[in-house]
């Protein structure tokens, strides 16, 4: 495509050498270089810059073994691969089969082909335990041309699809991403621009919509994710070109957009007085990894410390327990302290009650315990939610499922159009939902934690 022509990434090449890169990096995250293509790129850097060139590339498409292959006889200094067992599809090429074809060739990389194949074995029967969560495409596919997603985006973005009841439209969501990247310029989609588009993709989807529907006025009042409304007002920087102006304006409305970098709007952060502080939440001196994952993520960090506080690490615990639980009679070893080991058993599970408690019946270090849990598979029927009106200004209805994560409001507040009501979650995008015209709550209908379904009322206005 024009906007991305050779000498786009010359020009940038250049100007990364020139601002003192030490290496430059094609990150090719959907896998889209073919053989032809990266040749064709690296031989033209080659000409141009002198720092060395690493090419990094996901084999979604099937073929980047070949890219690679082709990068390498055309000057490539460094390309990034995954041993066998874990290569292939949306994770990078394979790096054992790359290696053998390669012998005899003078730029083989000369690993050992018995080594690497050992270590392939052993990284197979780890993938095991996590069979359940690969959502990758089995094969390379050539659809990845079509919707270009990064390879960490692809199985994002489709395990969110099936969380929300959505997976038997892939096709529709895959043709959809790749309009809504064109709705926003062609932009480059990398973490976390990519979830961006995911996140509009998704939007429109549930709610039935093109990104037409958008340009031409079809779609009033509609609640964009958090990701879209920070990313267009310029959150994330801005592309060359620039956003589009039409679509900005939708999703922004009146708010003026950032056009500087946005970390010259960051407010200061004296980093010693943020450990100090907390280093004192936590109770104990706060360690420098602490302190950048709290600057980044505060509230995921503040999670993660509940949970700490509730389970201590669960890393010591075997990867199948962990994810499984315990069949009965199986025995486990748990190291939680240098020299400390833990042999738990699990002897048998008693009957539920009326209350779908659970007597579990187990020995530590050989005496033996019990305790009683919640089955929650057992647990009593949920009411379904209450429907809103579909066009009633005074119902505020879920856009798409989601779980409460915020509710800024209560009960006999009064509030203006657009104000913000309720924060949905969904796989990590967030969606604030407005208000649609001016009054006052008299109802809300679900909490905070509770899950809601596309068109459960949220809230009630008078």
């Amino acid at each position: 495509r024009a906007k991305y022509s050779l000498n786009y990434y010359i020009n940038k090449a250049k100007e990364l050498e020139k601002m003192g890169a030490h290496i430059l990096s094609i990150k090719d995250m959907a896998g889209l270089a073919h053989p032809a293509a990266i040749s064709k790129l690296v031989s033209a850097l080659k000409q141009v810059i002198s720092i060395p060139i690493h090419f990094h590339t996901h084999d979604t498409s099937g073929l980047n073994a070949a890219s690679i292959m082709a990068a390498a006889d055309a000057g490539v200094d460094i390309a990034d691969m995954a041993l066998a067992s874990m290569s292939g599809s949306t994770s990078q090429p394979n790096l054992n089969s790359v290696n053998a074809a390669m012998h005899g060739n003078e730029r083989h990389p000369g690993l050992d082909s018995d080594t690497i194949n050992e270590l392939s074995d052993y990284w197979e029967e780890i993938l095991t335990h996590y069979e359940p969560f690969y959502s990758a495409p089995r094969s390379g596919t050539a659809e990845v041309y079509l919707h270009e997603m990064p390879g960490g985006q692809y199985t994002n973005l489709k395990e969110q699809a099936n969380s929300m009841g959505l997976g038997h439209r892939w096709q529709e969501i895959a043709h959809t991403y790749a309009d809504v990247n064109q709705l926003f310029g062609d932009i480059i989609k990398v973490t976390p621009s990519s979830k961006v588009v995911g996140d509009m993709t998704m939007l429109l989807v549930t709610q039935n919509l093109k990104t037409e529907d958008l340009l031409n006025g079809n779609a009033p009042n509609l609640d964009f994710p958090e990701s879209v409304i920070d990313m267009l007002a310029g959150g994330l920087g801005q592309p060359d070109g620039g956003w589009p102006k039409d679509i900005q304006k939708i999703v922004l409305g009146d708010k003026t957009p950032v056009t500087v970098r946005p970390g010259e709007l960051a407010p200061p952060c004296d980093l010693e007085e943020t450990k100090q502080q907390l280093s004192e939440q936590l109770g104990r001196p706060a360690t420098d990894d602490e302190l950048y994952s709290y600057l980044m993520y505060p509230q995921v960090f503040n999670d993660f410390q509940e949970t700490l506080k509730s389970y201590d690490r669960l890393t010591v615990l075997p990867t199948p327990s962990f994810f499984y639980g315990l069949q009965v009679g199986e025995e486990i070893n748990v190291d939680i302290a240098p020299g400390k080991t833990l042999f738990i058993k699990l002897i048998s599970i008693g009957d539920p009650d009326g209350e779908g408690r659970r007597t579990l019946f187990y020995e530590l270090n050989g005496m033996p315990r019990e305790c009683v849990v919640v089955d929650k598979a057992l647990g009593k029927e949920v009411a379904a939610n209450i429907k809103g009106e579909p066009g009633n200004p005074k119902h505020i209805n879920a856009p798409l499922p989601g779980m409460i994560s915020e509710i800024a409001v209560k009960v006999g507040d009064e509030v203006k159009e657009g104000d913000k009501i309720v924060v949905l979650e969904a796989m990590k995008m967030l969606t604030t939902v407005s208000a649609t015209e001016d009054g006052i709550i008299s109802e809300i209908l679900l909490q905070k934690g509770q899950s809601a379904d596309t068109g459960d009322l949220l809230a009630k206005l008078q």
